[in-house]
């Protein structure tokens, strides 16, 4: 496992510096030479938003589970959490941290604390997964042209697939809901009881409307404005690449995407690289400084479960 953790690594270090030679080195150089200090401030405010909506998310989901969590302590784990996520290989050492940090002492807490993050992980997840479906009908819809006539098949296929598996869900729900039977008054406390899905939309739609905001702001930075259009188009098929377990942080799947993707919009392969690397920038950065001071408060007595 250790091996396959060091290839991943590799092979993402690999891929960033390949893209970055093959789109022109001095283009991505240029466009990341100017990026305006308002652009800066203003993504690192909005990744503040996001970091501090992930973390209500959590603790709300948290605590429709029967596991509160107070809310500083919510929000110094989801920094901490989302810093190792950033920088540690696989995508979900942080994640791991989270549960530990606040599963308690208590029996089968930490059963809890562990469904607790899925379903949080769950819930933003899903929130991508449905703007990116919004945006492939969009784009068959709205600027067909734009697309190759393979992405128009790859697009029509993936659509197909989408509406088979909906179609299948109908048909085998009775045994499927058999299977997940056992999951259910979890899935119902978070997603449904109690106005649960009025909370769990409205914040995964803010935090998803944070990551998209603040690659537009990038890509604006490096002098590729895009239209509206390419927040529910380009931008999630980029983020969505991050889930592939190749490198650190999304970093070299993420940038592949955004070379092969911007020259759709009419920018060069150089500015969507320059973007995405910004971009990363923006997210790590965002989350650097707060989670080191999160790391450091943990080292203080008494903080581990306090507010």
């Amino acid at each position: 496992m250790h091996r396959l953790k060091v290839v991943s690594i590799i092979a993402g270090l690999a891929l960033v510096a390949g893209v970055f030679l093959i789109v022109d080195p001095a283009g991505v150089i240029n466009a990341l030479a100017n990026v305006p200090v308002g652009h800066v401030v203003t993504a690192l405010v909005i990744v503040q938003i996001q970091i501090v909506a992930s973390a209500l998310r959590w603790r709300f989901t948290a605590a429709r589970l029967g596991h509160p969590i107070p809310i500083g302590l919510a929000i110094r784990e989801y920094y901490l959490g989302s810093v190792m996520n950033q920088i540690l290989p696989g995508g979900i050492a942080g994640d791991a941290a989270r549960v530990y940090r606040v599963k308690g002492e208590e029996t089968g807490a930490w059963k809890r604390a562990a469904a607790a993050v899925a379903l949080e992980r769950l819930s933003g997840q899903l929130a991508f997964f449905l703007l990116s479906f919004i945006g492939l009908v969009a784009w068959l819809i709205l600027i067909p042209e734009q697309l190759p006539l393979e992405a128009s098949k790859i697009i029509w296929f993936l659509l197909t697939a989408a509406a088979v598996v909906s179609v299948a869900t109908v048909v085998f729900r009775r045994s499927i809901g058999r299977r997940l039977r056992r999951f259910g008054p979890d899935l119902s406390a978070v997603f449904w009881s109690g106005g649960a899905m009025v909370v769990q939309v409205g914040l995964s739609s803010l935090i998803v409307g944070t990551y998209v905001a603040t690659f537009l702001l990038a890509s604006d930075a490096v002098g590729a404005t895009l239209p509206p259009i390419a927040a529910v188009t380009i931008i999630p098929l980029c983020l969505l690449t991050m889930l592939v377990p190749i490198g650190i942080g999304g970093w070299g799947t993420r940038e592949a995407a955004a070379a092969a993707l911007w020259p759709l919009f009419g920018f060069t392969g150089a500015e969507g690289l320059a973007a995405s690397l910004l971009y990363g920038v923006f997210s790590l950065a965002g989350t650097a400084l707060p989670g080191l001071l999160a790391a450091g408060a943990t080292l203080l007595p008494g903080t581990r479960r306090g507010n």
